[in-house]
């Protein structure tokens, strides 16, 4: 296995499997061509346009779309589309300064191939013996690779909160981590993947921060959301995430990217330097 394996499995989908959702002449998402007819019943505000899915011409505002899908996701979560909605609510936007286009439960961005948001913090000790990376384990009942690794503060970004509000509410949520102490995470970047599932499309951006924690902080999960918390050497942690699937699949790219930030990884010790970078910064599949 390798590093490149990590990226790989973020970024693999054959876009000929989809067709383009298109809003106001924009592309903002993607939908499995084998759900067309599902997706464009007679009770379903999407209609075919051409060789593209659009909302019917009646939906003419973002607040029109918002709410015909708030009404129609039931129904797809009865018939199978969805296993179940998660309450939050994410904006589709072609990036995250612009406006709506609509807003859709978060369990719906799959579906409807939605560009998602979310945030990931690395935190770091720095110590006598070398650099050691704060880890979590992911519960068992979570409905995403429960019992994985994660990063010490990671969710998904919703679309009433700013970057800065929704990192400090993770924050205190994930890790007890006080407010005082989240402000000075560092914002360094994003990482952005796509890839293809049984339900659809999966494109997203994920806002990365850095954190040098104090050596006496213990992290202490709030919501149930995380078993339990590991400081690790980032080398062994590297190493995991080389050889094997022991991280979630989206916390191996944030912490690759820490690791190249770093220096631990460089193109004249990494032969896939280059690939793992593109990787990691693969641009949304024609959106816009």
């Amino acid at each position: 296995m390798s590093y490149l394996d990590r990226i790989n499995r973020c970024n693999t989908y054959d876009l000929s499997n989809f067709v383009a959702l298109i809003v106001d002449g924009k592309t903002v998402g993607w939908i499995r061509k084998a759900l067309i007819e599902e997706l464009t019943s007679s009770s379903s505000p999407l209609t075919i346009l051409g060789e593209a899915i659009s909302f019917a011409a009646r939906y003419a505002t973002p607040s029109d779309r918002t709410k015909a899908i708030a009404a129609v996701a039931p129904r797809w979560v009865g018939r199978g589309l969805v296993p179940k909605l998660r309450g939050e609510i994410y904006p589709v936007r072609e990036t995250w300064s612009d406006p709506d286009y609509f807003r859709i439960d978060r369990a719906l961005t799959p579906l409807l191939g939605t560009r998602a948001y979310g945030v990931h913090l690395n935190g770091f000790v720095e110590r006598a013996d070398g650099l050691h990376v704060w880890v979590g384990r992911r519960s068992a009942d979570r409905g995403v690779e429960p019992g994985k690794l994660d990063n010490l503060v990671a969710g998904g970004q919703p679309a009433h909160l700013s970057i800065a509000e929704n990192l400090r509410k993770e924050c205190e949520e994930e890790a007890g981590m006080p407010a005082d102490l989240a402000d000075r995470a560092l914002p360094v970047g994003t990482v952005t993947y796509c890839f293809e599932t049984d339900r659809g499309l999966r494109v997203d951006t994920l806002f990365c921060y850095d954190l040098p924690v104090p050596e006496d902080f213990r992290p202490l999960n709030q919501d149930g959301e995380i078993s339990g918390f590991e400081l690790m050497p980032v080398q062994e942690v590297l190493d995991l995430i080389r050889d094997g699937t022991a991280f979630k699949f989206n916390v191996s790219l944030v912490v690759l990217d820490f690791a190249i930030r770093r220096g631990l990884l460089s193109p004249d010790t990494e032969p896939d330097f280059e690939r793992i970078l593109a990787g990691l910064h693969a641009p949304p599949p024609s959106l816009g």
